[in-house]
This record gives C-alpha cells, structure tokens and sequence, in this order.
C-alpha cells in the first residue's frame, strides 16, 4: 500500500502542468524583462516537471533562462534587480529555487549550468549580510541547500553563526508576527535548514508557529494580520500560502490539527507545485485531520492579542501595536489602530477604531491588553501634548531644531517648562459566549481633555445598512437605538457626555497626513460619536428577527 498521498500529487501535478504550459507560451522578450527571481522560478518549474515526466522537451527553455540569469549577476556573483542593491537575501531567494532545480535534474544535462551558477554565488552568499530577521534564515536555507549539493565546512560553519543568534520565535510568532513571511520565508527555510542538518529544534520552531496560525485562522480561510509588523498588516492572508509547511509538519509530528488546517489550505489552490515536488515529506498521506475545539481562545501576550473562537462567530482583539513604545509609524513596526476584528456568520466587522481630535496624535492605540475571566480583554491609553515655556534667551530668537514627539521645530523642548494635556482612554471588550447572541461588548471609557471622538465600525460589503443616519457614500451615523448590518445588530446601551461638535471622520494623526497619506478603513463605515470625558456601552448582536 503506497504511502503517498494520490489525490494530493493529482492537484500538485495539474498545478505544475497548467505552470508549465504558461512558460511554455511565453517569449525571450518577456524573459528579459522578468527579474531573476521571477526567472528562478520558471527554472525550478520546469526541472520539476522534468523529474515527474522524464521528458526532455520541457527543459528547452532552461538554458536561456539560465543565461539570462547570468547576465543578472554583479561582478560580486549576487543578482542585480529590485531596490535592495547587491543584496545578499534576495539573491538567496533565487538560489533556493535553483538549487532546488539542481537538485531536481540529477541525470539531466541542464545541471552542470546551474553548478556553475550556484558555485559562481556561493562566495558571495557565504560573507553576506542581511536587513530583516527572516532574510537570517532565507540565507541560511540557501546555503543548506548548496551544502545538500556540494558538502562544505565552511558551508555549515557561516550557517551556524547564524543559527547561534536563536530562532526569533515567541507564542508561536516570529519577531515581524507577519503570516506572509512566516508562510513564505521562516517556516520552509527552517524546515530545509532542519532537515540538512540534523536540526530537530528548529522543527519545534515551525510546528509552534502552525499552531499558534491555526489558532489565527478566521472563519473566511484567511490568518489574522492585524498583528503583523510587516506589509501583510493591511492585507487578507490566505491559508494557502502555509500549505505545504502544514503538510510536512502535519506528517513529521502526527498532528491531527494541522492536517485539518492543510486540507482548508488545499482547497483553495497549491501556489508553489513545484516545491511539492521538490519536497517529498509533502506528497505523503497526513494522520486523520483533528479539527480544533469550536469554542477556544488564546491570548498571544507579547503581540497583545487575543483571538477567541465561538461555534459560528470568531473575535480578534489588538493591542500590540508598537506604536507607544516607538510613537512613529514606520514600516517593520505593527501600526494598525483596529481594536476589534469580529465574523459572525457571513457578516464581516472588519475594523473598529477610536478616532479623536486631540493634537493630531492619531487614533487610539493601545498601551496595553490584559485579559480578564469571559473571556473579555481590556485596553489602556494615556496620550498627552504639552504648550511650552518662556525660555532665558540672549534676544537672538535662535533655538536648537528638536522634536517633541509630535513635530519638530526651533524651540529646545526639551528645556522649557512644559503644561501637559492629557487624555486617558479605557475600552473593555467582552468576547463571544456560548449560546449567546452577543457577539461582542464594548465600555468606553475617556476622561481628560474635552475632545470630540468617533467610534468607527467598518463593515465588510455586503449587506444593507437600517437604523442609522447616512452621511453619504457608504457612512453612517447611529446617535441612539439600534443600527442594523447583515447578521449583526450594533446597539447603544449607554452614552454618558456631550454630544460631538464636529462630523463623524476618521482622522488617521499627523504621521499619515503630513505626507498627504491615510490608513484609514475601506468599507461600510458606522459611526457612533461624543464629547470626551464621556462613557460609552456598545453591544454587538444577532438581530432580533
């Protein structure tokens, strides 16, 4: 009895076959318009459909690919292309999918190029440095795999200086907690750096990271990234991007929960056929998929978040973002101002934000989220600005350029008496319970300076609006009562302060609107509005039919 997985290799190979025929109709000219790493991955392409069909025809196209990708080299052996220059990592990402095609073509005469190739990088990649923590372990794979090929101590000697650093993993999250590189670059680097070798501890790493994802896998087949310090903050992650790590994980560590998430994970497509070809862990049968309790939760302390998972609803609550301790937007950090993420059947709330004039500082963003027994989660903020001094001053009107965290200007902050402003923001959130058509509480709390707010729920289209006041082009206010939205009815409970002097807006601060940019959420957008200091209670429901 094989142990292979038929209907898996079935679906990869009709992937690979419907890749192939796309590069088969394609022209040199386009050829020499891709950068190399598109280029690689043609290559590896069709070494893998060479190793499945043994036939020729299909590697016609190689050695112009090949020689393509020479002509891409700087006289340091790394390729040229894109605006990292002469950049170690991302010419990694080429010799992963090359030495994957090298290895692939055993037998074929299309490898002696791609040795050579490989050989003429090696040097390069062996002294070279890195700019993000997942490039450490993209480079380190693709020097394991040059090590697969041609055994070298000096190989497996720069791979262990880089290893000695530790996996940046915490909760199951690598450092940039971002579902794009953990699905594209950390876990399947660290899986082959595993593999050779003989580094089981970094397989705890990726089965870690595949548990804390199932965890953040949302009712729509996509991985939470509210989270994420990278680009894939602002972007819906399919879990098919983390298949083929499932599978092997999956299969290696008997995990019923992780076969379950590869079998969602299949469903919507096999976005690398050729890496499952190349990986032959992937193509064997998983242990019975073991779906996850329907009623969970998981707080992730060091991201501030806590996801909590209902029969038919799912609540993900943020306060992780980096934003208090660096008071900067900028990328690598999480910036996102969402609170609150919640599906409820087919209803999406994709975004609640606190808004609020004050200073341009921007919309709430928690300091802190603790949990409390329901499970409910609660979020803090203190923000303040200051109005400045009279300074001792020999009449010349010449101060140093500082900042004082808001904007810069010749004034010496730091110096001068300082008058504070402050704002201090408490928001409870009460998650999903059994049996209830309560799908989400929130009590607000904002006491201080008095300044008008704008609670903002952003609605995944799809649905009619009834109950609130339009502002025009998909905006809506609910000043009282009941505002209804697909399969979620938002109800306000209590509004304790002034009524808001201004429009209901989302105002993304000084950081975005100094260059003319946003962040704001796209969508149905409701607004609940007041006066600080003030109160606010929220229910989120079922609608009462």
């Amino acid at each position: 009895m094989t142990d292979s997985d038929l209907d898996f290799a079935a679906r990869a190979r009709a992937a690979l076959d419907r890749e192939v025929r796309d590069i088969g109709a394609e022209t040199g000219e386009l050829w020499r318009r891709l950068q190399h790493r598109r280029l690689a991955e043609r290559v590896k392409a069709l070494a893998a459909a060479w190793h499945l069909t043994g036939d020729p025809g299909v590697l016609a196209p190689v050695g112009e690919l090949t020689g393509l990708l020479r002509e891409r080299q700087n006289p340091s052996g790394l390729f040229r292309g894109g605006d990292n220059v002469d950049s170690p990592p991302d010419s990694a990402f080429s010799v992963n999918d090359l030495a994957d095609a090298a290895r692939l073509l055993h037998g074929a005469g299309q490898q002696a190029g791609l040795l050579e190739l490989l050989d003429s990088m090696t040097p390069a990649l062996l002294k070279g440095g890195v700019h993000t923590p997942n490039h450490r372990w993209e480079l380190s794979a693709a020097l394991a795999r040059l090590h697969r090929l041609d055994p070298r101590p000096e190989i497996a000697a720069r791979v262990g200086e880089w290893l000695a650093e530790g996996v940046d993993i915490e909760d199951g999250l690598y450092s940039e907690r971002s579902a794009n590189y953990a699905a594209a670059v950390s876990n399947p680097s660290l899986l082959v750096i595993a593999d050779v070798f003989d580094r089981p501890d970094l397989l705890d790493a990726v089965e870690a990271n595949l548990a804390a994802t199932v965890d953040l896998l949302l009712p729509d087949g996509t991985v939470e990234t509210v989270l994420s310090r990278r680009q894939d903050q602002r972007r819906r992650m399919p879990l098919r991007i983390f298949l083929l790590p499932l599978r092997v994980m999956a299969i290696r560590r008997g995990r019923g929960d992780l076969a379950w998430a590869a079998g969602i994970a299949l469903e919507q497509g096999i976005d690398s056929p050729a890496s499952a070809v190349a990986d032959p862990v992937a193509g064997r049968r998983l242990p019975p998929a073991v779906p996850p309790p329907a009623l969970r939760h998981r707080h992730f302390a060091a991201a501030g978040t806590l996801v909590a998972h209902g029969p038919d609803s799912t609540a993900v609550v943020f306060g992780g973002s980096d934003y208090r301790r660096h008071r900067r937007i900028r990328s690598g950090l999480a910036n996102s101002p969402t609170l609150l993420r919640l599906h409820a059947g087919g209803t999406v709330l994709e975004s609640v934000r606190l808004s609020r004039t004050f200073f341009g500082l921007g919309p709430f963003r928690a300091d802190s989220l603790t949990t409390e027994p329901g499970p409910a989660a609660v979020l803090t903020e203190t923000v303040s600005a200051a109005y400045y001094q009279p300074l001792p001053s020999d009449g010349t009107g010449r101060y140093a350029v500082t900042d004082d965290g808001r904007f810069s200007a010749a004034m010496d902050f730091a110096r001068r008496p300082r008058d504070e402003v402050t704002l201090t923001t408490r928001i409870r959130v009460a998650l999903p319970v059994p049996e209830a058509a309560v799908r989400a509480g929130l009590d607000l709390e904002i006491d201080g300076a008095a300044v008008d707010w704008a609670l903002e729920l952003a609605f995944r289209p799809g649905a009619t609006m009834t109950g609130a006041r339009p502002l025009g082009g998909d905006r809506w206010h609910l000043e009282a009562g009941t505002a209804t939205y697909g399969g979620l009815a938002v109800t306000v409970l209590e509004a304790a302060g002034a009524v808001s002097e201004s429009e209901p807006a989302y105002h993304p601060g000084e950081d975005y609107e100094f260059l003319g940019g946003t962040d704001a959420a796209d969508g149905v957008l409701l607004y609940v509005t007041g006066k600080a200091p003030s109160r606010l209670r929220l229910r989120i429901a079922t609608p009462v039919v």
